[in-house]
């Protein structure tokens, strides 16, 4: 007899980031699924959920319901740093832990929070790394007015920096808001080399749209001389954005091959989530904070982002880091660095390396 392990499902069914909240959704249902469907495994998961609404104030009180009401202590959910955030105090009152499949701005760890996807030095610092030799340092910067767009934004400062560029222009606009004209009226008037786009759901899109049409007056912002560059922005989105992604890039640890295993990096990472929680419960049903740390320390884990390390101490993944162009519905792989060890406060990062060595200016 398998033993029943029940655990939380907390992801919003509806609201203005919704297809990206589905595809984490997916990935952990289709996890479950498969874990209790193979005979070898010795558990069987009994997923406990609930829908947030995209309401963050909802996110504490409900992931306190599933603790209160179940017997679960491992929650997989959270799609913004604001919601994850608010659920933090509520994991260590109650030693859970969240399994959090987004990426995110870092410079975090928590004992009770497993961060499965990519932190700045595996998404940000190698997408500047890659753009800046061939487009620019000059950058402006986009961003949904929460904690995502404001530390995005703030990294990339220093980078952009670091680089030898200049910050054009740094715009937020509250969640959902989709009129993005004084947006482009400020790009087109600054004439960056690059558009560092942390808008999510609803007004990125809309964003995108609208800088097409820009494109379609101006050639200067065509993709192939001035892209949108995305930290957060995969093949789930696709079919919202249609033609006007066409040719920007993102990064990621996973972009969907054809035909695709899992729509997205969140559909894949919520699903490895799943694979790694799985895989210590089996051996251990019990196993709690301290448990898993020590199993972090001394395993890798096959998942279907491939193997992967869980650093023990931060509790980060090392991930794939994956460039990609949005093509006709996919995107095409310009990049690809197979393990990348997570640094989540950038303390190994080194804008020589990344970047060279800034130029001597002659001063007379």
């Amino acid at each position: 007899m398998k033993r029943r392990i029940e655990i939380g499902i907390l992801y919003s069914r509806s609201g203005s980031y919704q297809l990206v909240s589905d595809a984490c959704r997916m990935g952990a249902m289709r996890a479950i699924a498969d874990i209790n469907a193979d005979r070898s495994s010795g558990i069987e998961l009994v997923p406990v959920e609930r829908d947030p609404q995209s309401n963050a104030d909802r996110y504490a009180t409900l992931c306190e319901d599933i603790f209160r009401t179940s017997s679960a202590r491992h929650v997989v959910g959270c799609v913004t740093s604001w919601s994850r955030k608010e659920t933090i105090p509520v994991l260590e009152k109650a030693g859970g832990m969240l399994w959090y499949a987004c990426p995110y701005e870092g410079f975090e760890a928590n004992e009770h929070v497993v961060y499965m996807h990519a932190c700045p030095n595996q998404h940000l610092v190698p997408l500047m790394a890659h753009v800046v030799p061939r487009f620019g340092a000059n950058g402006f910067l986009l961003g949904s007015n929460y904690i995502w767009g404001w530390e995005m934004n703030r990294v990339a400062r220093d980078l952009i920096a670091d680089a030898g560029g200049k910050v054009l222009g740094e715009r937020y606009l509250r969640i959902g808001e989709t009129d993005v004209s004084r947006l482009i009226a400020e790009i087109r008037a600054t004439r960056p080399n690059f558009i560092l786009n942390n808008l999510i759901g609803t007004s990125s899109y809309a964003f995108l749209a609208a800088y097409r049409d820009l494109a379609g007056e101006d050639a200067a912002f065509s993709p192939e001389s001035c892209p949108v560059i995305s930290c957060n922005l995969t093949e789930g989105e696709l079919p919202a954005i249609g033609e006007t992604g066409k040719g920007h890039l993102s990064v990621g640890p996973y972009f969907a091959p054809r035909p695709a295993a899992f729509a997205s990096s969140f559909e894949a990472s919520a699903y490895a989530s799943v694979q790694v929680m799985a895989d210590v419960l089996s051996r251990d049903p019990d196993a709690g904070p301290a448990e898993f740390s020590k199993a972090f320390a001394e395993r890798r884990f096959s998942t279907r982002l491939g193997p992967i390390a869980i650093d023990a101490h931060s509790q980060h993944a090392t991930l794939p880091v994956i460039i990609g162009r949005i093509a006709d519905g996919y995107f095409e792989v310009v990049s690809r660095q197979h393990e990348v060890a997570p640094d989540p406060y950038l303390s190994r990062y080194d804008p020589a390396k990344t970047f060279g060595r800034p130029r001597l200016r002659v001063v007379s």
